[in-house]
């Protein structure tokens, strides 16, 4: 009798692929190659003062649950302050918003995306590192911003400068 059931996946502590993204370590548990693009989980540990830029996606969902630290969530419709144990979804449909780790501490968060697809973004951006690196953000000059944001558009995305939404 052949078993057709899809088997559990399962990821040890320093498992999964772990790549430096914008001076964050991220490690992608689960990704849409293993769910048939159903969703990714992305386990994020971001330094002090730390975070992604102003970006939308208007086809997926992003959550993230803040399992260690203290995040700034802003977006167009305000901030809030994600402590330990915060739940926060960013609903599909393109409103802008960004992170950042506003304590003095590593900052861990659990993001899943709903249909997957970010960490492809990811792992085109991202170089790889080992558990708990930690590698400086690139320098950003105009061709670098350029050439990002062409990579963001090609997996849904839109970047937006420093600032925007302040």
């Amino acid at each position: 009798m052949e078993n057709s059931k899809a088997t559990p996946i399962t990821v040890d502590p320093t498992g999964g692929e772990i790549l430096s993204v914008a001076g964050g370590n991220y490690r992608i548990l689960v990704s849409g190659k293993q769910t048939n693009g159903a969703f990714s989980t992305i386990e994020m540990l971001v330094p002090p003062q730390n975070g992604p830029g102003p970006h939308s996606h208007a086809n997926f969902y992003e959550s993230f649950y803040i399992v260690e630290g203290e995040v700034e969530v802003h977006s167009e419709a305000g901030s809030y302050l994600a402590k330990k144990g915060s739940f926060v979804v960013v609903p599909e449909g393109g409103i802008v918003h960004y992170f950042k780790n506003v304590s003095d501490k590593l900052a861990q968060l659990l993001c899943t995306v709903v249909p997957a697809g970010l960490e492809e973004f990811f792992e085109e951006i991202g170089e790889p590192i080992a558990a708990r690196e930690f590698l400086p953000q690139p320098p950003m000059d105009a061709e670098s911003i350029q050439n990002l944001q062409a990579i963001a558009e090609k997996h849904g995305q839109i970047l937006y400068p420093q600032g925007f939404l302040d």
